[in-house]
C-alpha cells in the first residue's frame, strides 16, 4: 500500500488521476473510488482541470486531459533522442554514409540527431538544422503517415505527390535523389511510438554518385533496421513506464 509522499494535496491529486485511468468517471465515481470527501474530490478535479491534465466529456464525465498525453509524447521523445546515437554510428559504420534523426515540427522538420561520416564527400547536417517539410525522402516519411486533412496540406508545395506517398506506404520506406539538393540523394523510414503513430525518420544521406540514382535499392535495408530498433526502444521503454 502506498503511504503517500508527506505532500498531501499532490497526493490526493494523484488519486484523482489514478481514478480516472479506467475511463470517464463522474464526480460521485470520484468520490467513492478515491475515497476523498465530495468537495474535495471536486475542487481537486477543477484545478487539474484548469491545468489540463484532467477534461470533460460530452456528458460532464472528468477524463484524462491532453496535457498528460503531450508530457507522455515528449518523454518518450525525450528517450528517443537518448538512444539514437549508437543507432545512427551503426547505421553510418553500415551504409558508409550520414545518417540523421528527424522530427516534424508544423511546417518543418528538425534534425534532432546525426552521425556523420568522417571523410570524403559528405551531406552534413548538424543537429538542429531545420530542413523544409516540402522536400526530402524524411519529409515524405513525416508526411505519408498523416490523417488525410494534414496531408493534403502539406502536399500543396511539395515536390512529391500523394502516389510517391501511397509507394511510401507500401514500400515502408522512401527514397529522393536530387529533391531537396541538387546533386544529394537520401533513404529514410519511419519511426513509430509505442500507438503506432510515426514521430521521427531516420535518414542516411550523400551524394548521388555514391548513393546512386536507386539509394533504395542500395540503403533501405538499413535504414528500416535502424528505424524498427528505435520503435522497439519507445516500445520496451513504455512498457516498463
Amino acid at each position: 500500500m502506498d503511504n503517500g509522499s508527506g505532500v498531501g494535496v499532490l497526493d490526493k491529486a494523484a488519486l484523482v488521476l489514478g481514478a480516472l485511468e479506467t475511463g470517464p468517471t463522474t464526480l460521485a465515481g470520484l468520490v467513492q473510488s478515491t475515497g476523498l470527501a465530495r468537495p474535495t474530490a471536486h475542487r481537486l478535479a477543477v484545478a487539474l482541470e484548469h491545468h489540463r491534465l484532467v477534461a470533460r466529456d460530452l456528458q460532464g464525465r472528468f477524463v484524462l486531459g491532453p496535457r498528460l498525453a503531450e508530457l507522455a509524447a515528449a518523454a518518450g521523445e525525450d528517450r528517443l533522442v537518448a538512444t539514437a546515437g549508437p543507432v545512427l554510428a551503426r547505421l553510418r559504420d553500415i551504409t558508409g554514409e550520414s545518417a540523421q534523426l528527424f522530427r516534424r515540427q508544423g511546417d518543418i522538420r528538425i534534425c534532432v540527431a546525426a552521425a556523420e561520416r568522417s571523410s570524403g564527400l559528405r551531406d552534413t547536417v548538424p543537429v538542429g538544422s531545420q530542413l523544409t517539410m516540402a522536400a526530402g525522402s524524411a519529409a515524405q516519411v513525416l508526411l505519408a503517415w498523416e490523417d488525410p486533412d494534414r496531408m493534403q496540406r502539406g502536399l500543396e508545395n511539395a515536390e512529391f505527390n500523394a502516389v510517391s506517398l501511397t509507394g511510401v506506404r507500401r514500400h515502408g520506406w522512401s527514397e529522393s535523389v536530387g529533391e531537396r539538393e541538387p546533386g544529394v540523394a537520401s533513404v529514410s523510414a519511419p519511426v513509430r511510438s509505442p500507438s503506432g503513430k510515426v514521430i521521427a525518420a531516420v535518414s542516411v544521406s550523400g551524394p548521388i554518385e555514391r548513393l546512386t540514382r536507386q539509394p533504395g535499392r542500395l540503403h533501405a535495408p538499413a535504414v528500416m533496421a535502424a528505424a524498427d530498433r528505435l520503435s522497439e526502444v519507445l516500445r520496451r521503454s513504455g512498457q516498463e513506464g
